[in-house]
């Protein structure tokens, strides 16, 4: 829980409403594309995608901060969740905002959200080569514990 203190949390982060699906799936989309290399709305057209993040969004556990304009500047979830433990998934930042100083703020928010109302152990997982996102997870406090590899077929 000291995690949070390293980096003031994001008062503009918060729970994602279901009225806002339509502002929130482009970010997703383009997280997800840039992850995997492969947008989610190919094959189904997206609707096993979409249909997951209404999930994320209907249980509370979609996380946003969105600009003047209403579109998301920053935004994660809370994935797999147990009362021992959680992941924060789908973290991103626009790319016009990336390097503003949103991230460790943003991440402050969410870590705040899954601690208090989800479990006491926060986890997640970042790509090796990604060393801002790596920079960011360790200024709010996140230890690498290990390592492991993603095989896609």
């Amino acid at each position: 829980r000291t995690a949070c203190r390293r980096h003031r949390p994001d008062p503009y982060v918060r729970r994602v409403r279901k009225d806002e699906m339509e502002k929130i799936m482009p970010a997703c989309v383009a997280m997800f594309t840039e992850e995997v290399g492969v947008s989610p709305l190919a094959g189904d057209g997206g609707l096993l995608y979409q249909a997951r993040v209404a999930e994320l969004v209907g249980s509370g556990r979609a996380f946003a901060r969105f600009d003047a304009d209403g579109k998301v500047v920053f935004k994660a979830e809370i994935g797999a969740a147990t009362d021992r433990a959680c992941q924060i998934q789908g973290v991103w930042v626009a790319p016009e905002y990336r390097g503003t100083g949103l991230a460790a703020p943003g991440m402050a928010a969410v870590l705040r959200y899954a601690l208090a109302d989800v479990a006491p152990v926060a986890s997640l997982y970042v790509n090796d080569f990604n060393t801002a996102a790596r920079r960011t997870y360790q200024r709010v406090g996140f230890q690498e514990v290990g390592a492991f590899m993603s095989v896609l077929f």
